[in-house]
């Protein structure tokens, strides 16, 4: 069977419906105590990358299971009302992530341009993440 939508028609389609800051906003917002970064990456990538400080990671492949508060493995922060900004490596997979949980009824939800690689090259503060024995 071909593909028939590829994937940037579903991020282009997902950007329409969702809310997309630019770095500088996200950067701005950095440090809000309303407001939640979610690093949505693969954990692999956050031992060799590190993530934005103070960031929570909800790896893209529970996120759904994580903010649905019927699930055994909802997380009670996604119940809090905060301001959610997610992001990946460079926004792809953070625009689609954005959409399902806004789908969801999640609100407010955002993510921003370029991901981690954009807020990397604009100067953004970056810490280490080492492994820990529940990632």
């Amino acid at each position: 069977m071909a593909v028939t939508k590829g994937i940037k028609q579903l991020v282009a389609e997902a950007e329409t419906e969702i809310e997309v800051w630019d770095v500088d906003r996200a950067m701005a917002a950095h440090g809000d105590e309303e407001t939640v970064f979610v690093d949505i990456r693969d954990v692999r990538e956050l031992w060799r990358d590190g993530t934005i400080p103070g960031a929570m990671h909800a790896p893209r492949g529970m996120l759904e299971f994580w903010v649905d508060p019927e699930s055994p493995y909802a997380r009670e922060v996604f119940q809090s009302g905060k301001r959610f900004v997610f992001f990946c490596a460079a926004g792809w997979r953070a625009a689609l992530a954005t959409k399902t949980v806004q789908d969801m009824g999640l609100a407010p939800v955002c993510h921003f341009e370029g991901g981690f690689g954009a807020w990397k090259k604009a100067g953004g503060a970056v810490e280490a993440r080492e492994p820990k024995s529940r990632d």
